[in-house]
């Protein structure tokens, strides 16, 4: 018989988040081992039509203006109400919005197992959320933690160590080619110059400060004074995009950054690129960084969060200390003066998602946290 699984997510964006528990509903659904069901507190998002297309099922929309109105309320109580009727066994959630509601609903309808997430180590949500979340996360039995720094950090807040658990993110290498095959055409379809000495990538949404593109363009800077033919690719969307472009400006780089929105080609981005970077404040488990090696990049990173359980500094990248773009600067210029380095530190980048984060790993983790938390509730039951 089939375990009746249902995945709430937030929305359909091209966010990290989404972009996981997208993928964990596709693992889940062709391992023909679960009655999959699909809700959203938002239905809008790129990635949509990616869902629909394997999914052969409704996806349930349960939208959301905030938490404090009447129609909060009126979704609750539909939510619950459909878990009841459809005897959901697994209720699992993906980020704090729908945590909090999910949690709440899973414990009205009294769902045997529910799964919380945390995916960041700060920066993003206020005092009152993380307050209003560590609330939900009374009411899951296992919060599943992408990082061991995430766990450690929902330990010191007070969550009882025996319900984290980390999953860490995974990435489908068959997504990234080798090499930079077509690099003319990709240049082309981009809309970059094919005459370009090398490019140096971030990919990273513009709606957060944490991402700290400044630091990015001041090394970019920097690194423009020694290499003036590369040029430098932002990759992401967001209402701070304007700010960025004005600083773009007044570093003087106008003729050599290029802000390419939301880009659909990011395996052909990252065959182009020739160092790949993040210069985030605080971070989770970056499922860029995953990409950008499973790309075989070399990276040079920020180290916050998760990072240093993905990179080893000096074998598949560099890391430096947030916002220190003088170092960002000098890691990207070494690698950028040394190619083979560079070449070597992103097959070994390579090889580490390949052992380490694969989707058979991830699935396998799942199940086995299904499994338990199903005898468990199973235990309770009849004791």
């Amino acid at each position: 018989m089939k375990r009746k699984v249902l995945q709430l997510i937030g929305n359909f964006n091209q966010g990290g988040s989404e972009s996981q528990a997208i993928q964990l509903v596709r693992l889940l659904q062709e391992t023909g081992r679960y009655d999959i069901h699909i809700g959203c507190l938002e239905p809008s998002g790129v990635l949509r039509d990616t869902v629909e297309e394997f999914f052969p099922g409704t996806i349930l929309e349960f939208p959301l203006n905030n938490f404090y109105d009447v129609n909060a309320l009126r979704q609750l109580n539909k939510f619950q109400k459909y878990l009841r009727r459809n005897q959901i066994e697994i209720l699992q959630t993906h980020d704090f919005y729908t945590n909090v509601f999910g949690m709440a609903a899973g414990f009205l309808a009294k769902v045997p197992v529910r799964i919380a997430a945390r995916r960041d180590t700060g920066g993003i949500r206020t005092a009152t959320q993380l307050k209003v979340e560590r609330y939900a996360y009374r009411l899951a039995h296992a919060v599943v933690a992408n990082a061991a720094s995430i766990q450690s950090q929902l330990a010191e807040a007070g969550l009882d160590e025996k319900k984290i658990v980390v999953i860490p993110n995974a990435v489908d290498l068959t997504r990234f080619r080798d090499g930079d095959s077509g690099r003319d055409q990709i240049c082309e379809s981009l809309k970059l110059p094919k005459d370009a000495a090398g490019f140096v990538t971030i990919v990273a949404n513009m709606r957060f400060a944490v991402k700290d593109h400044p630091s990015f363009l001041r090394a970019a800077c920097i690194v423009h004074e020694s290499f003036p033919r590369v040029a430098f690719l932002l990759a992401g969307e967001g209402d701070l995009r304007e700010s960025l472009l004005a600083l773009t400006r007044e570093l003087g780089l106008s003729e050599c950054v290029y802000f390419l929105g939301r880009c659909e080609s990011i395996a052909e981005l990252h065959a182009i690129s020739d160092v790949c970077v993040l210069s985030s404040t605080a971070e989770g488990m970056p499922n860029v960084i995953l990409e950008y090696m499973a790309a075989a990049k070399p990276v040079v990173a920020t180290d916050v969060g998760g990072v240093r359980e993905i990179v080893t500094s000096g074998e598949s990248g560099f890391l430096v200390q947030a916002g220190d773009y003088s170092s960002l600067a000098e890691q990207v210029k070494a690698l950028l003066r040394n190619p083979e380095v560079a070449v070597t530190m992103g097959n070994r980048g390579r090889n580490v998602v390949e052992k380490k984060f694969s989707l058979q790993a991830q699935l396998n983790r799942t199940e086995a946290l299904y499994l338990d938390l199903l005898r468990n509730a199973n235990g309770a039951r009849s004791s």
